[in-house]
């Protein structure tokens, strides 16, 4: 080990060592910041001439292009208070290096004589971290720039459709009030719910708060109310019930889910009820288990009389087209206690009730 009082020479040797050997920009400086010792890297990275630095006040090396105002800040009035400062930042345009961020470290080192202090100051060169940070920052700008406008023109885009179709259902609801056959009439006023449905979906998709995703129970909610406001008459009050797991699915589904349950539903109301009966009642349920899921529209009305034909409607087209574009599976019950369609994607085994 080192003598202090013999081996001067050797310790300032061994000094000056280890400040070359760090990587960083050093200096070390006396009490009037006149520079003591200087690393390697720090002649390198400023490309300044050892013998213009050694011995020379900081702020006036390179003709006093280190007099910077935030580097007298720190030496002159941060350190002798605190006696360390990390990571203080200056930037700076650089003689012969050019505009450079630098984060600098300062100790104050006092001795036990207490006669004199020596400064340490250490540089780092974040020229190219801030550099990236600030393009991440423009990138980040830019990308919310594109998503606010991308965000304008879906509400555009979704407010001019549901004006198409709010004036496609209402063309429909003219002409079916219109035409004096009555077979066509039921057609367009079909027609007019199906619209009805697809808006149903849209205004969902508008609310929603991810674009892809709508929650069921209320979906069905109000796609059942709309259908059964238009449609339920005074004479013939039937209640529409919907059950529903509170869950998100794809709007694709949805769409295919919500068209079934258009068509389900109007084909009750029309005809599950052909005498009026106090306790009317059509049950709409849709569950979930992982990534099966189970569709029930039921009535407690007259069923179908036996030996009643298929029926080869549009409606029933729409459904077993929908169901297969599902990959589901469509059984259909009826009897005394009423009516039944069953979808189910999978193997489920339902727990919801039936409109009995």
């Amino acid at each position: 080990m080192l003598d202090p009082l013999n081996d001067i020479k050797d310790a300032q040797t061994l000094a000056q060592a280890i400040v070359n050997t760090i990587p960083e920009p050093f200096l070390v400086l006396d009490e009037q910041f006149r520079v003591m010792a200087a690393s390697r890297s720090f002649y390198e990275t400023f490309k300044v001439d050892p013998a213009q630095t050694s011995g020379r006040l900081l702020y006036s090396l390179g003709d006093g292009q280190w007099d910077i105002p935030n580097l007298r800040l720190l030496l002159e009035t941060i350190i002798p208070e605190k006696t360390s400062m990390d990571g203080f930042e200056v930037e700076h345009d650089f003689p012969n290096v050019g505009r450079r961020t630098m984060l600098l470290n300062a100790r104050k080192v006092i001795y036990e004589t207490g006669t004199s202090a020596t400064m340490l100051l250490a540089f780092m060169d974040v020229t190219v971290r801030r550099g990236i940070e600030r393009d991440r920052e423009a990138l980040q700008l830019q990308t919310e720039e594109l998503l606010r406008q991308k965000q304008v023109l879906l509400d555009e885009m979704q407010h001019r459709v549901a004006n198409s179709l709010q004036i496609i259902a209402s063309i429909l609801m003219l002409k079916a009030r219109a035409v004096t056959s009555l077979e066509a009439r039921g057609h367009l006023q079909d027609a007019h719910q199906r619209v009805m449905s697809v808006a149903a979906v849209q205004q969902h998709l508008h609310t929603a708060s991810g674009i892809d995703q709508i929650e069921v129970s209320s979906y069905l909610s109000q796609l059942c109310g709309g259908l059964a406001t238009s449609m339920v008459g005074e004479g013939q009050p039937i209640e529409v019930k919907v059950i529903a797991d509170s869950v998100t699915i794809p709007s694709a589904r949805a769409v295919s889910i919500g068209l079934i349950v258009t068509e389900l539903l109007i084909n009750a109301i029309k005809h599950a009820f052909p005498k009026a009966r106090a306790d009317a009642r059509v049950l709409v349920t849709y569950e979930t288990e992982g990534d099966d899921w189970n569709l029930v529209v039921s009535d407690n009305g007259a069923g179908k009389p036996e030996n009643t034909p298929p029926d080869n409607g549009l409606g029933t087209a729409i459904v077993k087209a929908l169901v297969a574009q599902l990959e589901a599976r469509l059984d259909v019950s009826s009897g005394p206690a009423g009516f039944s369609t069953t979808i189910t994607h999978a193997t489920f085994t339902s727990s919801m009730p039936l409109a009995r």
